[in-house]
């Protein structure tokens, strides 16, 4: 008898924790809404931020915004006093007056910047370039090991200039044998281009642009790429590439022509394994002019603290950042980023005011990490992810939000890298409370898990999740859905246009971070420490930290 009755206390205990975990879920979630969502991204989004670039007026009034709202929900400061942890930046603003010439076969092309290519440097030099270049056609400009495949095998480049094709074999073939398939690896996207092109020591980079592998087109790359860059500072930048840039397809073709070869047959061969780079008997030529400029741009931290394990941390994330204001350009010039980000940094705040409504704290620390420099390279994730200010084997995983639902409620909800970590199981049961279900990235050939500021921490080992608005509207169906965003991609991503539409409907946006908020109390709850699954290229790393931590 003292058996049982010891068990049904248990019984009654396990059900009264039950009803104050329920209690507590609703109240916070309750606090999410739409009117203040609206509100807080008209603020963000608004003409008078200037596009909210790092390093500009538009950061002093926003970031300046966003500590206000945080002292206003009584959260504490994530770093010293001031809810800031500084990030040094150097930011190269090329001077357009340039022209690409290529040479060769008794011919003399000079491209047009803007129209025909767009050129930059990462090396923090006023001056560089390329003269008389030598042109190679290098595929996909990969050295993956694990792949077998490398485009540069019996091949040097250093000294010249590699034309390379964006995205990777997979993507191109279709094949599933060949990388991951259709879904795009980290050897697809530009950025890993332009590193692999600075340890084979190549002169110059150019990545011909195609609509489809991309992921956008040719106006996205002209708009993200024409102002300044900004970067870490680091002295690594001057092993970079002289010049690094983009052509278009169709200039890829005219070239190839020239060279006395066919693209598309030599796009057909890149894919093929055992491919050798080919050289195109062609010669490059072009000056880069840059002005330099140093500055500090911040992260914005804020902590609700936790109650029985407040040394370890949940984080939400979100960057505050866009491209700030373009002067050369008629008509409007400011990118008000209104959907991206400004929709994901207001939900930051809505999950903020969602926590801080609680009656008791959870056990363990939530960080609000608003990051800067997102549209740059990832830059104020990458900082942090570097130079942690809470120790990343206590760091329990990173929530990110770039860009919310404006199309109202949705059946589904997207994880971008969906299998990568035990994280989708929180999702999993946070959607099933709102009888939803969680869709896998419907375009993975696009490489969206490498595009937003959760991979910083993934590749440090730390387990990030990536939600997205889901596809499948409760009101209009999935087509319609994939309609939505297909229109917003073509028409106002990384463009002006990007503003706040009172016409939005933002209860689909409320349903997620509601989700969002369940997901995060879990984890804050929960003293399980959730990881990688296994064959994940980044489970290694968190295995070694949380080892280290024992």
């Amino acid at each position: 008898m003292k058996r049982v009755t010891i068990d049904v206390g248990l019984l009654v205990l396990a059900a009264a924790g039950c009803r104050v975990e329920n209690a507590e879920l609703q109240r916070g979630a309750n606090a999410i809404n739409a009117a203040d969502l609206a509100q807080r991204i008209q603020v963000l989004a608004a003409d008078s931020l200037e596009g909210r670039a790092p390093s500009s007026p538009g950061e002093e009034k926003t970031i300046r915004y966003l500590v206000d709202q945080f002292r206003q929900l009584g959260l504490k400061s994530g770093s010293g006093e001031d809810y800031l942890q500084q990030v040094p930046m150097v930011a190269l603003t090329a001077d357009h007056n340039m022209t690409l010439t290529i040479q060769g076969k008794g011919k003399a092309t000079s491209l047009t910047y803007g129209d025909q290519f767009v050129a930059f440097t990462s090396r923090v030099a006023e001056r560089t370039g390329l003269q008389g270049s030598d042109l190679v056609f290098a595929g996909y400009g990969i050295v993956a090991p694990e792949y077998g495949w490398n485009d540069f095998a019996g091949t040097d480049v250093k000294g010249k200039t590699i034309v390379v094709l964006v995205n990777d074999p997979g993507f191109a073939t279709g094949d599933t044998s060949l990388f991951k398939g259709h879904t795009m690896t980290y050897y697809g996207r530009w950025t890993y281009k332009y590193e692999e092109a600075a340890r084979q020591g190549a002169a110059g980079v150019l990545i011909v642009h195609e609509t489809a592998p991309a992921a956008y087109p040719w106006d996205v790359v002209k708009d993200s790429w024409s102002g300044p860059r900004f970067m870490l500072e680091n002295p690594d930048n001057m092993s970079r590439a002289a010049v690094e840039g983009w052509i278009t397809v169709d200039v890829a073709r005219q070239l190839f022509q020239d060279a006395g070869m066919n693209y598309d047959s030599l796009k057909a061969r890149a894919a093929q394994r055992g491919f050798k780079a080919v050289p195109l008997g062609l010669k490059a030529s072009l000056a880069v002019h840059s002005t330099i400029r140093r500055s500090t741009s911040h992260n914005v931290l804020a902590v609700l603290p936790g109650t029985t394990r407040a040394d370890e941390y949940v984080i939400y994330m979100a960057h505050w950042d866009h491209f700030g204001r373009d002067t050369t350009r008629q008509g409007d010039q400011i990118f008000n980023g209104a959907l991206d980000n400004a929709s994901g940094t207001a939900g930051l705040l809505e999950l903020a005011k969602a926590y801080a409504a609680l009656e008791r704290n959870p056990a363990r620390s939530v960080l609000f990490l608003a990051v800067t420099g997102e549209e740059q390279g990832l830059l104020g994730s990458q900082y942090y992810a570097t130079h942690p200010v809470y120790p990343l084997n206590k760091t329990v995983a990173a929530i990110n939000m770039d860009g919310l639902d404006i199309y109202g409620p949705m059946r589904d909800i997207t994880v971008i890298g969906y299998g990568n970590s035990e994280l989708d199981d929180y999702v999993t049961e946070a959607a099933k409370a709102q009888n939803r279900v969680v869709r896998p990235d419907a375009e993975p050939e696009k490489g969206f898990y490498f595009r937003s500021d959760h991979f910083s921490f993934a590749k440090v080992g730390v387990p990030a999740l990536d939600p997205e608005a889901g596809i499948n509207s409760v009101a209009h169906g999935e087509e319609w859905g994939r309609q939505q965003r297909d229109e917003y991609t073509a028409q106002r991503y990384h463009k002006p246009s990007d503003e706040y539409d009172p016409h939005w409907d933002l209860s689909g946006a409320v349903d997620d971070l509601r989700l969002l908020f369940r997901v995060g109390y879990q984890l804050a709850t929960n003293p399980v420490f959730p990881n990688w699954r296994a064959g994940s290229e980044f489970k290694a790393k968190r295995d070694s930290m949380m080892a280290g931590a024992r």
